[in-house]
């Protein structure tokens, strides 16, 4: 089984960093939800109307909002054990 090491305060996210991923998310989500916004035929790109290149635009600024969330939430990799410190814990194989 694996046991995972508790997140200590100092590797705990800020809370100005989890309401700056709050807000990214939100832009993601209500861009998608609030159709007013992309629901026009003019300007149209080509023979696309608008709202077609509105959404296909939106999937890569989505992403890049889930990344820039992913690397602001990320917390460094925990060490791995040692054999010795295994055996202190009581770990059994």
């Amino acid at each position: 089984m694996i046991r995972h090491t508790p997140v200590t305060k100092s590797e705990a996210k800020r809370p100005a960093v989890k309401i700056t991923v709050a807000l990214l998310l939100a832009v993601a989500i209500a861009g998608a939800l609030w159709v007013p916004i992309y629901a026009h035929t003019l300007p149209k790109l080509g023979d696309f109307p608008f709202f077609y290149w509105y959404q296909l635009i939106l999937v890569p600024v989505t992403a890049i909002l889930c990344w820039i969330c992913y690397l602001l939430l990320r917390t460094k990799p925990a060490t791995p054990a040692t054999p010795t410190a295994r055996h202190r814990e009581g770990v059994r194989r």
